[in-house]
């Protein structure tokens, strides 16, 4: 059974930090791309980060740049996000989220509230 379980949400002040994880279980890790999204209410979901299981190359969103910071232990099956200079406008569900060209899996996703 595939899963992908994050964690590490809660509620932070502005200029805080978090760390979510995602632990991946049931596919072939190193074959995926393992992106980050999140959903405010009311606006679409976006891509914050990914990064390649294969090589580690990285891609943030512009909004993220200098703030957030992707990485992943192969060994664990497991992505991070760590997120510093938190923002009143991070406050979103973030998603974790494994894909390739021919499929792709999402998590239940965890709750990133920043207060001002």
């Amino acid at each position: 059974e595939v899963q992908l379980v994050e964690s590490g949400g809660g509620l932070a002040q502005a200029g805080g930090s978090l760390r979510l994880s995602c632990a991946a279980s049931g596919f072939t890790f190193d074959d995926y791309v393992i992106g980050w999204f999140r959903q405010a209410p009311g606006k679409e979901r976006e891509g914050v980060s990914a990064i390649s299981s294969s090589d580690g190359s990285t891609y943030y969103a512009n909004s993220v740049k200098g703030r957030f910071t992707i990485s992943s232990d192969n060994a664990k099956n497991t992505v991070y996000l760590q997120m510093n200079s938190l923002k009143p406008e991070d406050t979103a569900v973030y998603y974790c989220n494994a894909f390739t060209p021919l499929r792709q899996y999402w998590g239940q996703g965890t709750q990133v509230t920043v207060s001002s």
